[in-house]
């Protein structure tokens, strides 16, 4: 036999014959029912310059456009805006209005952090104050956003202020804690809401995370396009975040960012296993991303466990990760019945990532010693909070199907890690194949299957398999 350049891996289960296809999808009859089930039904218009918006760029028109806000709540109606740029800060959508973004209208974020009010919301995971986003939906039902417009956070100075506070705090041990004392204001939250409609804008710049459904229900997210990696490198500018939310549809949207692209999340440690909200019935196909933490992204706030979910017909070129599942020991909670299928990879960091440890110096929140319990912020006091008993920090990933997928030169191909009390159960792994630089390793794992899995390792080395009983290759 002639050695080919490259290793090619053909990988099979040695359990019971199987065709090789997934298996049959029987379970999801729920995808009929995601996405906003109703429109605001209002036709009036409530043009914001009648309010006394200006569309220079400079004149600071949250009151302005909050009163067209109110007026349309008043009797149901569309929020216009003539074409322009507007500097706002915070704005509150209600009930019955859709805000209309036409093609040539900019909403600008407010660089002044005071124009942001503090609010109760949750943030990574944690529920504490923090500043609105600067388009809220909060409480609300049957609210749209439409237009080819633009939703500008300008997030820079929060960006450097994130940065600057790291590199005060990493040395005093306290990178735990970063992300949420450097308070930057997210593009947009949808917070308790439900038949909520996000079509066709472009957000860009975020200061923190761009699009947040938090503990929100039947919400459809459509032809979206956004952009953090203009004028500088935004930290932790997640694309949509789906965080303890149900029947959710996210469909033909296009994300270059800096962190994960399309994630899905429910509460951090002690925190999130208080609120104990999963995120599940969760639809995403049809959509792209650049750059970008993971293409596909389960966790790292794992603790309400996240399941019901299809991800289909997505495309990752130059993405760290493409399909991703993450937690911490102490994040606890279980993400299961997970369908990836049909996804398409180019110039990937690692293809296929699964790991429970995740990035530790963040995951874990230890108080460094010349602190005072006692006099801590509230949100300090939640994230040290010790999870009791500590096997409830334990996170379980089970039955995941990841079928039909295409990888072209990225550098790792699998890398799954569970732990020796809390293996890798019942992974589903059919007709892939991967160009990469390394195939990978495999560790803590239990009854996977696998059907078709061709990789093409540069360094000839094989798929490394340790401490999995009965996972063979």
């Amino acid at each position: 036999m002639t050695l080919l350049p490259t290793l090619l891996l053909s990988l099979f289960s040695w359990l019971s014959p199987a065709p090789a296809t997934a298996p049959a999808d029987t379970s999801s009859e729920w995808t009929k029912q995601v996405g906003a089930r109703t429109m605001p039904a209002g036709k009036g218009i409530f043009a914001a310059a009648t309010y006394g918006a200006v569309a220079d760029g400079k004149t600071l028109n949250t009151l302005a456009i909050q009163k067209a806000i109110d007026a349309a709540a008043q009797k149901g109606g569309i929020v216009t805006l003539a074409p322009g740029q507007y500097l706002t800060g915070s704005l509150f959508l209600k009930k019955g209005v859709t805000l209309q973004l036409d093609k040539g209208v900019t909403l600008l974020g407010s660089q002044d952090l005071k124009d942001y009010p503090e609010i109760m919301t949750r943030v990574a995971g944690i529920e504490m104050k923090w500043p609105a986003a600067l388009i809220n939906i909060n409480d609300q039902d049957n609210v749209a956003i439409t237009g080819q417009g633009t939703i500008d956070g300008q997030g820079k100075p929060f960006w450097d202020s994130y940065w600057a506070l790291r590199k005060d705090y990493e040395p005093k041990g306290l990178r735990w804690i970063v992300d949420y004392d450097a308070k930057r204001p997210r593009l947009l939250v949808a917070a308790n809401a439900t038949n909520f409609t996000l079509r066709g804008v472009t957000l860009q710049r975020s200061g923190f995370w761009t699009v947040h459904l938090l503990y929100s229900k039947n919400v459809t997210v459509e032809g979206i396009t956004i952009r953090n990696n203009l004028g500088g490198h935004g930290p932790s500018t997640d694309g949509i975040d789906i965080d303890s939310s149900s029947y959710v549809l996210v469909q033909k949207c296009d994300i270059d960012c800096n962190d994960d692209n399309f994630c899905l999340k429910s509460g951090r440690d002690w925190d999130g296993l208080r609120v104990n909200r999963p995120a599940e019935y969760i639809l995403i196909q049809d959509c792209v991303a650049g750059a970008g933490g993971g293409l596909f992204t389960c966790g790292s706030e794992t603790s309400g466990g996240i399941r019901h979910v299809i991800a289909r017909r997505l495309k990752a070129n130059g993405t760290q990760v493409g399909i991703r599942i993450k937690s911490a020991l102490t994040r606890g909670g279980t993400v299961e019945d997970i369908r990836v299928e049909d996804i398409e990879m180019e110039s990937v960091g690692t293809a296929i990532q699964m790991t429970m440890n995740w990035n530790p110096a963040y995951s874990y929140s230890t108080l460094p010693a010349g602190y005072t319990a006692e006099t801590l912020p509230p949100h300090w006091k939640a994230m040290l909070s010790k999870v009791e008993p500590a096997e409830k920090g334990l996170p379980h990933f089970r039955n995941v199907v990841i079928d039909n997928v295409r990888v072209k030169s990225a550098k790792v191909a699998v890398q799954a890690e569970g732990q020796v009390n809390s293996l890798l159960e019942n992974m589903t792994l059919i007709n892939i194949t991967m160009n990469a630089a390394t195939a990978g390793s495999i560790k803590y794992a239990t009854g996977w299957t696998v059907r078709n899995l061709n990789i093409k390792a540069a360094d000839q080395a094989p798929l490394a398999v340790e401490s999995s009983p009965n996972v063979k290759f």
